[in-house]
């Protein structure tokens, strides 16, 4: 019974503490003229992160450097947004992310989460965050998966109730029913990223941190995590910035996407407009029946490759394939066709190219 009622006064203090906090945050938005009802929950401003690199010129000789991962980096998010953060591998991507978590201290600039300094008040910020790297786990490795769930109710200090509604509501939705006695080490990738979006929701963060969270999955199992990610957006409210190289991903999840290079911002605003600003193309298959010259496409569409009876159509990403598709199949004996999505590094590596010579 005591510790019933300490956990309790527990979750009491947490909800005052968080509602405390929004106050503080929709006054700081009143004093800067934000959008009402628009909170920057997460703000950079002039975020910078240079690391020193030593490496070696000589038998007894090093050579000092420094690499600027993140340079001059500036956005808001507001409470409640999903928002996708890309770039190509080296962009800068994860050091943003360990620099809002507090695992990086900037080197320059401002960053809030929640109004709170992470690199300052990490434990603080560890109940209001919650992340998801996809090539790390936050699992114990040789403990079965129930446990390692058990471990993070008494961390995190979760009221039972609490943790078992959400405990709950995670298996069921990410099927993790038959794993929850598997060690971890034991999961496939796929499984074990399952696992570990569960982890980080048990304690009914206000953001969550993905990287990566749909890699490894079948079609299946990322149907139902994009469908588990918009539910709880919908339901909860929960924040969400999520790097991913699944274009997908973002098409489902996102309304507003980010793109960073060499630790710059290069885009900010919907995905339409990053793919009219990249210039992209999707690109059409198609499998005739018979080897045929060059299919005739209406512009813009144009035919970039055939290799005997296959054939591949390059269109603008921002179009529509139905057009296109529904002439292809008018005109040539069609035996199968699929559209392939823009890959989102040649996306970017395009507009750095563009600017770069500008």
């Amino acid at each position: 019974m005591a510790e019933s009622e300490t956990e309790t006064d527990t979750e009491r203090e947490r909800e005052t503490e968080r509602e405390r906090e929004a106050g503080a945050e929709t006054a700081a938005g009143a004093e800067t003229g934000a959008v009402p009802g628009a909170r920057a929950f997460i703000e950079l401003d002039g975020v910078e992160k240079v690391f020193d690199v030593r490496r070696r010129t000589g038998f007894l000789r090093r050579e000092r450097r420094q690499v600027r991962a993140v340079d001059g980096l500036s956005f808001t998010v507001s409470r409640g947004e999903m928002v996708g953060y890309i770039g190509p591998n080296g962009a800068g991507k994860s050091t943003t992310i360990k620099m809002l978590t507090g695992i990086l201290t900037p080197s320059g600039g401002r960053l809030r989460v929640a109004g709170i300094d992470p690199s300052r008040e990490r434990t603080r910020l560890a109940h209001r965050i919650g992340v998801v790297f996809g090539q790390r786990t936050t699992l114990w490795w040789d403990l079965p998966l129930i446990d390692s769930y058990r471990l993070m109710h008494r961390m995190y200090r979760i009221p039972d109730a609490r943790y078992r509604e959400n405990l709950d509501r995670c298996v069921e939705l990410l099927q993790l029913g038959e794993l929850l006695d598997v060690p971890v080490r034991q999961l496939s990738l796929g499984q074990r990223m399952r696992g570990d979006i569960a982890a980080a929701l048990l304690h009914d963060p206000d953001v969550l941190y993905l990287d990566e969270p749909t890699i490894g999955l079948d079609v299946v199992s990322k149907a139902k995590v994009r469908g588990f990610l918009r539910d709880l957006n919908a339901e909860r409210g929960t924040t969400v910035l999520l790097t991913t190289h699944d274009l997908q991903d973002i098409e489902q999840l996102c309304s507003r996407v980010m793109v960073i290079d060499h630790g710059r911002l290069m885009y900010d605003g919907p995905l339409d407009g990053l793919h009219e600003a990249g210039e992209s193309e999707r690109t059409l298959v198609v499998d005739l029946e018979r080897e045929l010259p060059p299919i005739e496409a209406p512009e813009p569409a144009r035919v970039v490759r055939v290799e005997g009876p296959r054939q591949w159509l390059a269109f603008p990403a921002s179009a529509s394939a139905a057009g296109l598709v529904a002439r292809v199949a008018e005109r040539y004996p069609l035996v199968d066709l699929s559209v392939r999505e823009p890959d989102i590094e040649a996306v970017i590596a395009r507009m750095y190219a563009e600017r770069a010579g500008a």
